[in-house]
């Protein structure tokens, strides 16, 4: 196909493209929403964020009380992005906004790579490739795991390695240079993107591009991040730290306590596991090594969290696997047969691994069913008055965020003497966090002790409120 058949085409999806994101959408808003509703989503990071686009929605920077009070989240991570979301919250003040906003941007990520496939491969080749992608473990993973600013990440990315895969590089160096409002280190992202658009023969476009990106990251980590935060340097310095040198923050031992240490040997399985849906061809395309940053940072973390398959540290790797997949394909020219046998083997891989991840949760009976204590807890969050200040579990906490200066219950950093605690004291295991079932009772006994009332105690809810004499 000659370039100028290529750059007529370019912008032309089909409908079925469309209905495959459509449909995309449905499963991922579905089951991001319905985890919500059951009071499964967490503080760390739903929570977060939705005090993050609350204060940009009332014009303010943004904050999280989750963090600390009056934390400047700008401070913690680099992503003014998420200032796109205010004028869809204002109009929808909730954290749904936010779940169904990530599912589509992740669904429409599935168009550039379908489109690139389809005048590369053939149609049937780009049904497989999109249904392969959109159902890939990684997207999965952060789908059942709230909401992250990566989301704006992948159809950025998708959109400009299917262009730099057509060798439209200005395209695919426009597309790439928002990630640096995205988050702090993809502008390494942006940086391997410009050496393969140089390597690929527009050498000038490409340094640039690459400059760019190293100094996005550069300003970010060095500048706009120790600026912000209150310690006057970077925070996440000491996930470079040797193991037991104290670092990790918040999310470590958040993750840590719901699914304890992971072991190196995750690292060899994450990697296998990014390159199996391609059958490993991805590994034949330049357009791989634009992974590299995202896995060199996560494989040098002391967290051995980053080192797994879980949550959303694997989302922005699959538009760049699938694009790297796409490429080998078009580059190697295979017969219809061979072409045929590779789809057919990702999409068996893809079929093995959907029972592991949390989309497999759609097709379970317990996810379409209610506990009644979902009903008993907003009936008592309901007693909250807006504006109040508040401490609850870290589930409970993404119920209340939209309307109340909530914060974690037991965390050092929450801010102190709220006027309302409310407590979940049948918070599973798993997802207890950071209190023991012994420091909760403590913690509620001495809260009782020291100048709160117990307003009601039902289901395993504990609702405190603070007394006149210590103020309301």
């Amino acid at each position: 196909m000659g370039a100028e058949s290529v750059g007529a085409g370019r912008l032309r999806t089909s409908g079925w493209m469309w209905a495959l994101a459509g449909a995309l959408f449905v499963v991922y808003a579905a089951l991001s929403l319905r985890i919500h509703q059951r009071i499964l989503s967490n503080s760390y990071d739903l929570g977060i964020f939705e005090q993050v686009v609350r204060s940009y929605a009332h014009g303010q920077l943004p904050v999280s009380e989750l963090k600390a009070p009056d934390f400047p989240v700008l401070g913690d991570h680099f992503s003014p992005v998420l200032a796109l979301l205010a004028p869809c919250y204002r109009l929808w003040p909730t954290a749904r906004t936010l779940l169904v906003a990530q599912a589509a941007l992740i669904a429409v990520s599935v168009l550039p790579l379908t489109a690139w496939a389809r005048r590369a491969l053939g149609s049937q080749a780009a049904v497989a490739v999109g249904l392969c992608y959109g159902l890939s473990w990684g997207i999965a993973s952060a789908v059942g795991f709230d909401f992250h600013e990566v989301a704006f990440a992948v159809p950025l990315l998708a959109c400009s390695l299917a262009a730099l895969g057509e060798g439209r590089a200005r395209a695919a160096a426009g597309w790439a240079l928002p990630l640096l409002v995205v988050k702090e280190d993809l502008g390494l992202t942006v940086l391997a993107i410009g050496l393969v658009i140089a390597g690929r023969g527009e050498r000038r476009l490409g340094l640039a591009t690459a400059a760019a990106g190293l100094a996005g990251s550069l300003l970010a980590i060095l500048v706009a991040l120790p600026a912000f935060n209150p310690g006057g340097s970077f925070a996440y310095w000491s996930f470079l730290e040797t193991p037991g040198g104290g670092g990790g923050g918040a999310a470590q031992l958040l993750y840590r306590s719901t699914i304890g240490l992971v072991t190196p040997e995750a690292k060899a399985t994450t990697l296998l596991l990014v390159l199996a849906p391609t059958l490993f061809l991805a590994l034949r395309s330049p357009l791989l090594w634009i992974a590299l940053p995202t896995l060199l940072w996560r494989f040098a973390s002391n967290d051995s969290v980053h080192w797994g398959t879980g949550y959303h540290y694997s989302l922005v790797l699959m538009p760049i696997v699938f694009a790297a997949f796409v490429d080998a394909l078009a580059t190697r020219e295979p017969t219809a047969r061979s072409l045929r046998r590779h789809l057919l083997g990702s999409a068996a891989v893809t079929l093995l691994l959907l029972p592991q991840y949390p989309l497999w949760q759609l097709v379970q009976s317990a996810t379409w069913r209610t506990d009644p204590r979902v009903a008993e807890a907003h009936r008592l969050m309901d007693r909250i008055p807006d504006n109040a200040t508040v401490q609850a579990s870290t589930l409970l906490v993404p119920q209340l965020t939209n309307r109340t200066s909530v914060s974690l219950y037991g965390w050092a950093q929450s801010r102190p003497d709220p006027a309302w605690i409310m407590v979940d004291t049948w918070t599973p295991y798993y997802k207890r966090w950071p209190l023991t079932v012994d420091q909760e009772r403590a913690a509620l006994a001495w809260n009782v002790e020291h100048g709160y009332r117990a307003v009601a105690t039902q289901d395993g809810f504990v609702l405190l409120n603070r007394t006149a004499k210590s103020g309301t």
